[in-house]
């Protein structure tokens, strides 16, 4: 079938965009493929296609769970039978799915990069007739990237299994030191790089600088009447804000990772059907998310990173139509996230002092616990150890990069139920047990894909479908279970903590303080970067930004707030920067009148040369003291 007729049958598109086709292409030659391509590119269906035309099973390796499930449930929904292993699974869940991959007639696997190790997954992987390795993300398994995970270095190893195999790599954020890593780290065999653009010609980015945030915020969202996002860093910011809007008429909510899964997808989907004309988030909203007609974006507090921030930003006007990005700050801003920086970065004695106390915590001896999930409450375990939670939030945050534990923040997973007998046994239990026939029957009339997989379930709807409680529902599935009819996983209330190696004694613990030192010098390079794009004014936003990501050699998009600036004094771009580069130089060898530069640049108009003068004046590159002098800003 060709590769169009697939888009079509399946995406309902008539057209791929730019290089979707070249790079899937590349991929259906057999080559090793490293693809960048901003947020809302269409990452996706470059691996997804390929996958559903050879035969065999695409392996897709994620580290976001969040990304997997959603991905897992599109496919399926399309016909097309997708599973995901991820820690913090059942033993009997992952069976299935490595049974479906083995056995029957599964054509993607998602997986989490930490299962790589686990002897089941290379026990598996052997008798799995693999199509192409997808490796999404794949800037993580660069040291020089902005969220390097160690656990992606054994992909490499991986390969060894895989003989013949295509890798197909694919990232949104990767600048030019960590392209070349990818490649090497993966073992390319040739490099081959195809990279779209990151330019958003539509995209029109602003920054400003703003003491009353939410008076800004509000004005902004009275002049967007369509749909948008507002990311803030703390949760309890989203309710207020959200709280705040609403009470000037604005239809708006609030997401975090800390609400439960279903109360998270009521809200999602509220949004997504423009019920909602805001959502006021962290940046746990937003992946999976294909919402094309997100008209502007605003960050009312500043990101960690350029990359964050472009990953973001980029969620609005996936439509193709003009869309906003707003970034508001003031100086507590920059203060503020200086603060975070310092607190993201516990010392290493305070980090293993701090997993020594979970095992404690948790009741785990030493050399147990792997792959074991547990309820995790930060708060309560902050206050019985007597550490700061921020304290313990960020080590946490840092032994998952060092591939200790994983930490599922996130509430309340819907209860998942497998059932384990044939037709023929379940019909002779229903016989012998009449007073659960009919809830039996009700599910089986719910839900599909029960004998064959674990399959999400609300109790609460069982429950009216047979009116009776949800506690009757619940003492059912539990006796079916006890009664090895069904496996029933019950939904999860608490975040949960899975140890991703057996509890280390805190001597054995390895933490690099080289590691160490270079992961926290990269974070405040990152950090550093995204304070002088909010700050500078003098450069167009999208040149910045593109040249951050190794796009040198663009043009000024003419819409940015900086741009706007510009075009008031009457200059085109070339007449400006041949201006600035005869009049920076004199200035900075020392200070000179108006006169002196107008002299010194005699085949320029010296009307154009005030108006450039004004223009440097106005955005604080240059000062003039009382002997009219103009100096250069250092």
């Amino acid at each position: 079938m060709p590769i169009k007729t697939i888009l079509t049958k399946y995406w309902g598109y008539s057209n791929f965009r730019p290089l979707q086709e070249d790079i899937i292409n590349s991929v259906l030659a057999g080559k090793d493929t490293l693809a960048l391509m901003p947020t809302g590119g269409g990452k996706s269906i470059c691996y997804q296609i390929p996958g559903i035309m050879n035969p065999g099973i695409c392996i897709v390796i994620s580290p976001l769970i969040a990304l997997m499930k959603d991905q897992v449930e599109k496919l399926n929904k399309k016909g097309i039978k997708a599973f995901a292993i991820y820690s913090g699974m059942t033993g009997h869940e992952i069976e299935i799915a490595y049974n479906n991959c083995v056995f029957g007639n599964a054509k993607f696997l998602y997986i989490s990069p930490e299962r790589l190790s686990t002897s089941r997954f290379k026990q598996n992987i052997e008798n799995i007739k693999v199509n192409l390795l997808a490796i999404d993300e794949a800037h993580c398994i660069s040291q020089w990237g902005y969220d390097f995970r160690p656990d992606y270095l054994k992909i490499s190893d991986i390969r060894n299994y895989l003989p013949g195999v295509p890798v197909l790599a694919l990232t949104a954020t990767a600048k030019g030191d960590v392209i070349t890593d990818i490649q090497q780290k993966l073992n390319f065999k040739q490099e081959n790089v195809f990279r779209i653009s990151f330019e958003r010609k539509n995209l029109i980015y602003f920054v400003i600088k703003e003491e009353d945030k939410l008076k800004r915020l509000l004005k902004i969202a009275n002049k967007n009447r369509s749909s948008g996002i507002v990311y803030v860093r703390s949760r309890r910011k989203t309710k207020e804000i959200s709280e705040f809007l609403t009470k000037n008429n604005i239809s708006s909510d609030y997401y975090h990772a800390g609400l439960s899964q279903i109360l998270r997808n009521k809200k999602q989907q509220l949004w997504m059907n423009n019920k909602n004309k805001l959502i006021v988030c962290t940046n746990a909203f937003g992946m999976g998310i294909d919402k094309s007609n997100v008209r502007f974006v605003v960050h009312f507090d500043l990101p960690d990173s350029i990359e964050s921030y472009f990953q973001e930003a980029g969620r609005a006007g996936r439509d193709g139509q003009k869309a906003f990005a707003v970034l508001l700050y003031n100086n507590n801003d920059i203060i503020n996230l200086k603060k975070n920086f310092n607190n993201s970065f516990p010392d290493i004695e305070t980090i293993k002092n701090i997993y020594d106390a979970f095992g404690n915590y948790l009741q785990l001896p030493v050399g147990s616990g792997k792959n074991i999930s547990f309820d995790f409450n930060l708060s309560e375990f902050s206050n019985r150890y007597n550490f700061s939670p921020i304290v313990v939030y960020n080590s946490i945050k840092f032994l998952e990069k060092e591939g200790y534990i994983t930490f599922n923040e996130s509430i309340g997973s819907p209860s998942l139920i497998n059932i384990l007998t044939n037709n023929e046994i379940l019909y002779k239990f229903q016989v012998e047990h009449p007073s659960l026939d009919k809830v039996i029957k009700i599910i089986l009339r719910s839900y599909t894909g029960l004998f064959s997989n674990y399959v999400k379930i609300d109790e609460f709807d069982i429950a009216n479908k047979a009116n009776t409680s949800k506690e009757n529902i619940i003492k059912a599935l539990i006796y079916l279970d006890k009664s090895g009819i069904i496996k029933y996983i019950r939904q999860k209330t608490k975040p949960q903590i899975i140890f991703l190696l057996n509890r280390l004694d805190k001597k054995d613990l390895c933490i690099s303080s080289e590691k160490y030192r270079y992961r926290k010098e990269a974070t405040l390079k990152r950090l550093n970067s995204i304070i002088d794009y909010a700050t500078s004014n003098n450069k167009c936003r999208s040149q910045q930004l593109l040249a951050y990501f190794g796009e040198n050699n663009t043009q000024r998009c003419g819409k940015c707030d900086v741009c706007l600036k510009r075009n008031k004094i009457s200059l085109s771009q070339l007449e400006f920067d041949t201006i600035l580069k005869i009049i920076k130089p004199m200035l900075k060898t020392k200070p000179r009148t108006i006169s002196e530069l107008a002299d010194n640049a005699k085949e320029i108009d010296e009307d154009k040369i005030i108006k450039t003068i004004q223009w440097l004046l106005d955005n604080n590159k240059i000062y003039l003291d009382e002997r009219k002098k103009l100096f250069w800003k250092k």
